[in-house]
């Protein structure tokens, strides 16, 4: 928003991380997103506080960008971060003002939350409330904010409030919309179940091709031919028909849990019973790779060393919550293998989540001394590996492809056992 020439000024809570955020340090890695920062912080257009008080007082729209991580007792979505935002923001809004949800939410919640608002916020604040739900991609998240495909505008039921936040929403986006973005409006419950719906289908279609793997495990197809071939279909597309070891992160598993939570609350239970077994085919991945590692090293971890390459649940990303790559480790590790990993940007992170695995500071040093060696996130590094990279230091000549972006006939070539997830 600062680099689109707003004035900005963003708050947490956390204290030691605004102080990071204010010296132009970020507290996590997003390609393309620190020089952003750095030339906002020097041209005056953002600023960081912790104050509530100083972000009513300066902010004509407020955007909410809550995390809504899952309950630790259920599949719910934990509501408490937003909705200590709200409670804490709304009886300081003493001028009028446009608050916008970007947070995934449960359907529903804009509408409570609107309600929440109009009772806290002092008579003549003349606060509206907004659903402009985010659909950024860690690792592409600067060019879906600057190019966003679609941006959704959630408004309320009141015409002249609609009509209000239509308007400033317009305006915040005015760069985008010249571009010919398009700008979609809805209801609040239809803004917020946009966001559930797109992740529910995503992770719907990753799922598909890796059940079509299991298929083809259990056949001797090839999946990656199959996931090919479906591609060239228009009504299919390739994208997110990459079979492997399946998707994590901080949104879709928890999302597809919670919309699911969310069915059960709105009595329509059996609408979404698909996506159980949407998770639990994605959970089977991990148990899969796991399973293959062990067979190709004679049945057994006990005394085995193996090499794993990524901890991010993604490329481009060091966020490891709920991590495939991670949890094959761990497991591993569980079954008595002694498990080296690298990962080019989430070690650090990786290690406060499973301080007992040892780490390395290159691929090769993941590798050295490994029985097998596992390609677990498709870092662009690694997917550049060649048989030679690796041959001299490893014990054993085993390679587990399990995101399918090697070439299989190059590894076995030069004498490797090349294993991957739905492929001979």
């Amino acid at each position: 928003m600062a680099d689109l020439g707003f004035e900005v000024l963003g708050l947490d809570v956390d204290a030691g991380k605004i102080a990071r955020l204010s010296n132009g340090d970020l507290p996590f890695y997003e390609p393309d997103l620190e020089p952003v920062l750095r030339r906002n912080l020097e041209n005056g257009r953002l600023r960081f506080t912790t104050s509530f008080r100083d972000l009513a007082d300066f902010g004509d729209v407020h955007f909410l960008c809550v995390g809504t991580p899952q309950k630790a007792d259920g599949y719910a979505a934990d509501l408490s971060h937003l909705d200590a935002a709200v409670d804490a923001l709304a009886p300081l809004l003493r001028r009028p003002c446009l608050v916008v949800g970007k947070s995934t939410v449960p359907v529903g919640t804009a509408a409570r939350l609107a309600g929440v608002l109009a009772r806290l916020a002092p008579v003549g604040g003349d606060a509206v409330l907004a659903w402009n739900p985010e659909f950024l991609r860690e690792g592409f998240a600067v060019r879906d904010t600057l190019r966003p495909d679609r941006i959704v505008a959630g408004l309320p039921a009141e015409q002249g409030a609609a009509e209000h936040a239509e308007k400033v929403l317009r305006e915040v986006y005015a760069a985008a919309l010249a571009d010919g973005t398009p700008f979609v409006t809805a209801d609040l419950p239809t803004a917020e179940l946009v966001k559930t719906a797109a992740n529910a289908f995503l992770a719907t279609k990753i799922s598909f091709i890796n059940a079509m793997a299991e298929i083809c495990e259990a056949s001797g197809a090839d999946v990656t031919r199959l996931a090919e071939a479906l591609a060239h279909d228009d009504r299919i597309g390739g994208r997110f028909l990459g079979p492997g070891l399946g998707f994590g992160g901080g949104c879709l598993p928890k999302d597809i849990r919670a919309f699911m939570a969310r069915a059960d609350e709105l009595g329509a239970p059996r609408a979404l019973t698909f996506l159980r077994e949407v998770d639990e085919i994605n959970v089977r991945r991990r148990v899969r790779t796991v399973e293959v590692t062990r067979r190709a090293l004679g049945g057994s971890f006990a005394g085995r060393a193996v090499g794993v390459l990524g901890a991010a649940f993604k490329p481009d990303s060091d966020d490891v919550r709920d991590s495939p790559a991670l949890d094959v480790a761990a497991s591993i590790q569980a079954q008595g293998g002694a498990v080296t990993v690298h990962d080019p940007r989430a070690t650090a992170n990786a290690r406060r989540v499973q301080p007992s695995l040892r780490y390395a500071g290159s691929a090769l040093d993941a590798a050295r001394g490994a029985d097998a060696v596992l390609l677990l996130t498709e870092w662009r590094e690694f997917r550049e590996l060649t048989p030679s990279d690796l041959a001299p230091v490893v014990a054993g000549r085993v390679i587990v492809d399990a995101r399918n972006v090697l070439d299989p006939a190059a590894w076995r070539a030069a004498g490797w056992t090349y294993l991957a997830l739905g492929r001979p």
